[in-house]
């Protein structure tokens, strides 16, 4: 089948995880030689890469889908496919609910997209849900950005919270090869990439399944001896990493994060809860004492390291008091950005059939209560950046002000200043902060710091 002037859309939900799949299968189909297409109504294959973590994403996807399921009548050649974790959860139910979709596809199978596309091409209806193993992906992601990139560390999650449906729909954990994952790495900093992002569901639960143990009885792959092995790839200049793990978050990775100069300052570590019971309803495996523990080991050695999180109101069961034990952990520590959501009932999850749910009134007044100390506490703590000399590494034009361009100091600031774009695009540049927002900064540019590739 010609495909050369066929135009494809993709619409991304959810995480990073989700965001470095749809890059991925982005790649698969411009090597197919689709092109990109902005507006989902010109495009002949449009692409929903979905999120169940809440339902309203959820619902969302099911709203995009009615409406060009009524295109599709009208256009028989056009392509509807739905991956990621709506499409693990729900399987065949989602043609039975959608029967104009060509491919159902898991966030497993995202690598065999070709394969898939080319038996929906052949006049069959596709489902791909089942568990597989994930084999090393030789896909050229279709990056969206020039400057900065995700690498998947980790595929899927072991643990059993009770609230969460992702290791039903992403599968168990499969760890990559630290040598495969330096490669990726290589590459991209080869193709001029400044900061990579490692990502993992868990991260820190990185190597566990890789074969191999240490003379002391560890595991001989772990994340933080991952961290030293690619820390050194020729080009890149920046390491983050998400989502960690209170479960595992350990000393010798806080040691490591503060010995690498590449690795920056900012830790995203979700809580979840500040109520020792809920969390062990929740199946966390720490306490509120072992995540504050965490929290002052970092600011020991890092004390102007940024922490943000996420956290959850409304679980079932929640008292006021253990509502208002979450408050004291969010006003003790002082979160740079906290991520919130009410509790949202997920299929599939034990926590979903218990019978002590909460209204959603009380779920609606307790996330506006957060919000509000939340949003508090993070103006507090971006009032430290007044008048310093932050880094900040430059990714693109400011899309409201044409002679500004943005980019994120190691903290992950979002920052503001004047500037060309087609000059300081990828560049390290030391900005005088004018002006601080909760969220965002405004600076004066003061240096450049021109990155060569070693």
């Amino acid at each position: 089948m010609t495909t050369s002037k066929r135009q494809y859309h993709i619409t991304t939900f959810g995480c990073q995880m989700n965001k470095a799949d749809s890059e991925r299968m982005a790649g698969v189909l411009e090597d197919m030689g689709f092109e990109w297409c902005e507006d989902p109504n010109h495009a002949d294959v449009i692409l929903y890469n979905t999120c169940t973590i809440r339902d309203n994403a959820e619902q969302k996807v099911y709203s995009y889908l009615g409406r060009q399921a009524k295109r599709k009548h009208e256009q028989p050649d056009l392509t509807l496919i739905v991956a990621g974790c709506v499409a693990q959860q729900e399987g065949e139910a989602l043609l039975r609910r959608v029967p104009e979709l060509d491919l159902v596809m898991g966030p497993q199978h995202a690598n065999r997209l070709k394969d898939l596309l080319e038996s929906v091409f052949e006049g069959n209806q596709v489902v791909a849900t089942e568990a597989v193993h994930i084999i090393e992906d030789i896909t050229q992601p279709r990056r969206d950005s020039t400057v900065t990139a995700w690498v998947n560390v980790i595929y899927g999650c072991n643990e059993r919270c009770t609230y969460c449906v992702v290791p039903n729909v992403r599968g168990v954990e499969q760890s990559r090869t630290p040598s495969a994952i330096r490669a990726e790495m290589e590459e991209l900093g080869r193709q001029g990439y400044k900061e990579i992002t490692l990502l993992g569901q868990n991260i820190d639960a990185y190597g566990r399944d890789l074969p191999g143990v240490t003379p002391e009885g560890r595991h001989l792959h772990n994340f933080t001896d991952l961290l030293y092995y690619v820390h050194d790839v020729p080009g890149i200049e920046r390491l983050r990493f998400a989502t960690s793990h209170p479960r595992y978050f350990t000393e010798r990775l806080i040691q490591a994060c503060a010995e690498l100069p590449k690795v920056c300052e900012h830790f995203h570590i979700p809580f979840q809860s500040g109520d020792n019971e809920l969390l062990k309803a929740m199946a966390r495996g720490y306490t509120h004492e072992k995540y504050r523990r965490i929290i002052d080991t970092i600011r020991r050695y890092m004390p102007d390291a940024s922490i943000s999180a996420d956290v959850i109101v409304g679980f079932p069961g929640e008292t006021e008091a253990q509502f208002e034990n979450t408050l004291k952990l969010v006003e003790d520590i002082g979160f740079d950005m906290l991520n919130t959501a009410a509790y949202s009932p997920r299929p599939g999850t034990p926590a979903a059939l218990w019978d002590n749910q909460l209204s959603e009134e009380i779920k609606s007044d307790r996330l506006q209560r957060l919000n509000h100390l939340g949003n508090l506490k993070v103006a507090e703590r971006s009032q430290r950046y007044f008048g310093r000399i932050e880094e900040v590494l430059v990714e693109d034009q400011n899309p409201k002000d044409p002679t500004q361009v943005m980019g994120r100091t190691g903290g992950n600031r979002l920052t503001f200043f004047s500037g060309d774009i087609k000059e300081l695009k990828g560049q390290l540049v030391k900005v005088k902060i004018t002006e601080v927002r909760p969220f965002s900064l405004t600076g004066e540019p003061v240096e450049v710091r021109q990155t060569v590739l070693h």
